[in-house]
């Protein structure tokens, strides 16, 4: 298992059912096939440095985990099919491992 860390946020409009449901499916991709997550970190709401799909503000959330490399283009997929993520990124930590 390597050391990842995931970046992602979405509008602060949209009500909290909707910003669980997202975190719970992440959660679940991430933990399907053995991965873990150390930590999750909110952030809450942040400005953007520029304009992204008519937002000027993000709901940030900060994940460390553990996952085998050929599970992250399978979480890539799930965050890039995900309406309520606006953007997100996903970093390998070689500091971690």
């Amino acid at each position: 298992m390597k050391a990842y860390e995931m970046l992602f946020f979405v509008n602060p409009a949209i009500d909290e059912e909707s910003r669980l449901a997202a975190n719970k499916r992440i959660e679940n991709v991430i933990t399907a096939d053995g991965g873990t997550i150390d930590k999750a970190d909110n952030w809450g709401k942040r400005k953007l440095a520029y304009e992204i799909n008519g937002l000027t503000d993000g709901d940030y959330t900060l994940v460390d985990f553990h996952a085998d490399p050929a599970n992250i283009a399978e979480l890539d997929r799930v965050l890039r099919i995900t309406d309520a993520i606006e953007r997100h990124m996903i970093v390998c930590r070689e500091d971690r491992d």
